[in-house]
């Protein structure tokens, strides 16, 4: 089974200040898509904290990958958008390269998607 990693930053503030014994909207996003992913069936996305994605700017944020795949960040994400974050990470693992296409993604992360990486390359020799 293909298996996307979603990497939620938990130290992404949304530019609120967080109080001392506050949850930053990051962690709570990353807690709470953590619940959801646990509670589907299809085991389609493991969601994995990340201390910082470098994507202060762009709200709260998360990148999603797998091996031999285009990587993705994704940023302004608010927890409304958890459920329709899941979506898009399934219908990433089930993609040949990791393109999932504007018309393929749900209508809340229309404009969420800050950047793409290309799959790394096998640089090993093996051809296998």
């Amino acid at each position: 089974m293909n298996v996307a990693i979603l990497h939620v930053c938990t130290t992404c503030r949304a530019g609120h200040e967080v109080r001392e014994g506050d949850q930053a909207p990051g962690a709570r996003l990353h807690a709470h898509l953590r619940a959801l992913a646990q509670a589907r069936e299809d085991g389609a996305v493991v969601v994995l904290e990340a201390k910082c994605l470098s994507n202060c700017a762009g709200g709260c944020s998360a990148s999603i990958a797998m091996p031999g795949k285009w990587s993705y960040l994704l940023g302004g994400l608010e927890i409304e958008n958890a459920s329709d974050l899941l979506d898009y990470a399934a219908i990433y693992a089930a993609s040949a390269t990791g393109v999932v296409m504007p018309s393929r993604r749900p209508a809340s992360l229309a404009t969420m998607v800050h950047g793409r990486i290309p799959a790394l390359p096998d640089l090993s020799g093996n051809t296998a």
